[in-house]
């Protein structure tokens, strides 16, 4: 029942300690006196569409929000005329209906309580009637809304306002957060939790950890007794950090979201979003996210820093994932947040990284090594690679027992003499020669063809073969430990930054293998109880075929990722109309392209919209008098009689038109559309990422 307190080990999977040396687990306090558990537990989360926030969310009545729009002085005649008719209407129609009764059942000699009653009652009657149908009519509520209620407000004495606060805020304290505790059997543990300072991140990670003991009533004396003995330190990630160091305040992880703005109060947004706080959450981010957008337009810290950190959050919960990648200025948090951050290039970093995922198939390893070492310009002959990786990797893992590193496989695909008589030699000792010697012999033929797949592999790995990423990529146990990608069943954080500036293309190659094998390692999970979330900074080079075909998987696989590009011309062309078919929710920035907002565009459709055409013609009508009429008004205005027409019909517009994308968008703005893993969606939304 309790909580694991370390990592699963493979034989490669590389883990990190129970504290990083980057990492302070007492550099912030587990919650901060100003955090009120019991108010932020208890707060009102009413159901709502994708990509609304939540928290202190209020629905909006539609009736309401068009009459808001009404100006005031035609809101208030409106409601004079219907209150002048609605009292006549009263005091004709309590008349009328009085006669009626009279006429109809009344009794001879009535006593005066039938009278009084009859006549209290149709009065009630006709006056609800009244109201019902002339308040509707004359907006009275709305009346009530914008003038009465605030003129009553100020009548309260600032004491007594004063007061209510006080008592809804005591009302809220008394909110029992941990109420579920006691009543499933865990008083006790309920108890020692009451007397220590309890954040949000410690509240969901114990919740989780009472639904998983719950489904077994045998883990309840367990869970009650790792919480009396830590407290709210219970179940803690396995680095014992609780918290972020320097965290915004924008996150609900109690719903798992994060808030990135607001949605605006324009007629192209959905009623129920208007001016609603604009989040995203595991639910939308699972069918994966594209954004588009010029560097400068807050890509990077509007988008791909805060769901960094709420993946992060959610980690520390035990309810998530996260691998981050970007290059290592990129502002993606600092390396606190994270429990493994992976730097080739960089002499000082802890972690190095498996070139093969450990993955358990060396056809598979191999397989997935040549799409990531082949440039875009090469994929044509990315079958003849594959090959040629798989017959020299397959007889080497045969024979050693593990994939080969970086240098050893540069000498076996370019053909070097001894490195083949080597292996065959250690293949003759394993016994497994055999089995393939046809594959050696095939690679012994290719070799000194132009048409070698071999030495182009071998030329891309030098890429790699460099005295900066000594030890980086090392799999015989010389170099730093390897971070493998299978480990996506356990809250890990990792951050991999990409050497862009010194070596960008090696750069480029380790975005796509490190992407590729988080796609594969997301499908092939067998425990996908938590949400593996992969934010990429800059997605251009990381995208290939398998990769968009993988991410669309992933919808099923509880794990998404939030992919972000400059243009969509640093993609293949090909890739362009599958990509945005396997993704879910789509977000362009400011600045972007018109070739780029025409997908966008064609992605989001058209909807109705009601047109209205107003035509002037001459006035010819009347007769002579008119005519002679028109003609002194002309002579004396200088203008022409004309008959207006008004002809309103639906058409269809595009929901955003390629120029609007392109030059009509505000600084600080994207326009972004939702598709939920259960098949729900949203509209195009025009939302303010500086709020």
């Amino acid at each position: 029942m309790a909580q694991d307190g370390a990592h699963h080990h493979g034989d490669r999977t590389t883990t990190p300690p129970p504290t990083m040396p980057h990492q302070r687990p007492g550099s912030r306090p587990a919650a901060t006196p100003a955090f009120d558990l019991a108010t932020w537990a208890s707060a009102p989360r009413p159901s709502a569409e994708p990509g609304i926030y939540r928290l202190g969310y209020r629905q909006i009545d539609p009736e309401r929000a068009e009459a808001a729009t009404v100006a005031a002085w035609p809101l208030l005649l409106r409601a004079g005329l219907n209150g002048v008719v609605g009292w006549l209407a009263f005091l004709y129609g309590t008349q009328l209906v009085l006669r009626l009764i009279v006429m109809t059942v009344w009794v001879e000699h009535p006593t005066e309580t039938a009278v009084t009653v009859v006549g209290v009652s149709v009065n009630v009657l006709v006056a609800a009637a009244v109201i019902k149908v002339f308040g509707r009519m004359g907006r009275w509520p709305e009346v009530w809304r914008r003038y009465a209620a605030p003129l009553l407000s100020r009548t309260v004495t600032q004491e007594e306002r004063a007061e209510e606060s006080r008592v809804a805020v005591e009302a809220a304290r008394r909110l029992d957060p941990w109420a579920g505790l006691r009543e499933g059997g865990a008083a006790a543990a309920a108890g020692r939790l009451e007397g220590e300072a309890v954040s949000d991140v410690d509240y969901v990670r114990i919740q989780q950890a009472w639904e998983s003991a719950q489904a077994d009533p045998v883990f309840v004396p367990a869970f009650v007794e790792q919480v009396g003995a830590r407290g709210a330190a219970a179940f803690a990630h396995p680095s014992e950090v609780r918290e972020l160091p320097g965290r915004a305040e924008r996150h609900d992880l109690l719903l798992g979201q994060v808030c990135l703005g607001v949605t605006q109060d324009v007629p192209k947004n959905p009623l129920s979003h208007r001016a609603a706080g604009f989040a995203l959450d595991p639910a939308v981010l699972g069918t994966s996210l594209l954004a588009v957008g010029p560097a400068g337009t807050g890509k990077t810290a509007r988008l791909a820093r805060p769901v960094a950190e709420a993946l992060c959050l959610q980690a520390l919960a035990g309810t998530a994932c996260a691998v981050v990648i970007g290059a290592a200025d990129a502002d993606l948090g600092p390396d606190g947040w994270y429990d493994v951050v992976i730097a080739p290039g960089d002499p000082s970093s802890v972690y190095g990284l498996d070139l093969y995922g450990a993955a358990q198939d060396p056809d598979e390893a191999a397989a997935r090594l040549a799409e990531a070492l082949l440039p875009d310009e090469l994929t044509a002959r990315a079958e003849s690679a594959r090959t040629a990786l798989q017959q020299v990797v397959g007889p080497f893992h045969a024979a050693h027992r593990r994939y080969p590193g970086v240098r050893e496989l540069r000498a076996l695909l370019g053909g070097e003499p001894d490195a083949l008589a080597a292996l065959v030699k250690a293949l003759g000792v394993a016994g497994r020669l055999a089995a393939y010697e046809r594959d050696l012999d095939h690679r012994e033929r290719q070799r000194g063809r132009a048409d070698d797949p071999g030495a182009l592999l071998a030329d891309r790995l030098a890429l790699l073969d460099r005295p900066a990423f000594e030890g980086a990529f090392a799999t015989d146990g010389t170099g730093r430990p390897p971070f493998a990608m299978r480990v996506l069943d356990h809250p890990l954080r990792v951050r991999v930054k990409l050497p862009e500036r010194s070596h960008p293309e090696a750069a480029r190659m380790l975005s796509r293998l490190v992407v590729g094998q988080f796609v594969q390692a997301a499908g092939a999970r067998e425990d996908r109880s938590l949400f593996a979330g992969l934010v990429v900074d800059d997605a251009s080079a990381a995208l290939d075929a398998a990769t968009v075909r993988g991410v669309q998987r992933m919808r099923g696989a509880n794990a998404g990722a939030v992919l972000m590009l400059r243009t969509l011309v640093d993609l293949p062309e090909a890739l362009r109309a599958p990509l945005f078919g396997a993704v879910g929710c789509r977000m362009a920035f400011p600045g972007i392209a018109p070739w780029d907002g025409r997908l966008f565009s064609e992605a989001w459709g058209t909807h109705l919209v009601q047109e209205t055409a107003v035509t002037h013609t001459p006035d010819t009508s009347g007769g002579v008098v008119r005519r002679v009429g028109r003609l002194g008004r002309k002579a004396l205005s200088g203008t022409t009689a004309q008959t207006e027409s008004v002809t309103t019909r639906d058409v269809e517009r595009l929901r955003w038109s390629p120029s609007d994308l392109a030059h009509a968008l505000p600084a600080g703005h994207a326009v972004v559309s939702l598709t939920a893993v259960s098949g729900e969606q949203v509209p195009p939304l025009l939302v303010d990422l500086r709020g």
